[in-house]
């Protein structure tokens, strides 16, 4: 099953990324999917909002993982910005060593995460950004992980 959110604007898929936040939960991993200039950032951004994370968040393709300490309520003190889209080989990406990070009280949301996905193995979420002829964007959640979280997710796409 899959869950779907239609965003015409900036604001509309920095709306939806904050109310994405509370679906998520402590050990969580999302994977981020679609062409350069979907959204993908803009999405995080409103999932730091949503978790309390008040520094600016911005890509992190050069650094490859941005750490952004969150404050709310539901137990995510940690919020791992990745982006793996100058990785050259899945060893790059296992080196960065996601699944540790997120192990206690943080989560990991990885852009271009269609490029790591063999790492992660089937229990994470994926968010795939589609924009249309008139630059809104349509956002599809998926995977074993979003199929736990169906009732939030429900309320996320309507």
């Amino acid at each position: 099953m899959s869950w779907q959110r239609y965003c015409a604007t900036a604001e509309d898929t920095i709306a939806a990324g904050e109310a994405f936040a509370a679906v998520l939960r402590p050990s969580d991993i999302v994977l981020l999917s679609g062409t350069l200039g979907a959204g993908k950032t803009t999405f995080v951004q409103g999932v730091a909002k949503g978790l309390g994370v008040r520094e600016r968040v911005t890509s992190p393709t050069f650094t490859m993982v941005r750490e952004h300490t969150s404050s709310n309520a539901l137990g995510i003190e940690t919020l791992h910005h990745c982006d793996v889209y100058r990785v050259e080989s899945l060893d790059e990406v296992l080196d960065l060593a996601l699944g540790e990070l997120v192990e206690d009280s943080a989560v990991a949301l990885v852009e271009w995460g269609e490029l790591a996905a063999s790492v992660f193995g089937r229990d994470v979420m994926t968010v795939d950004f589609r924009v249309d002829d008139d630059d809104g964007r349509t956002l599809t959640v998926d995977g074993e992980l979003a199929a736990t979280r169906g009732a939030q997710l429900d309320r996320w796409a309507s």
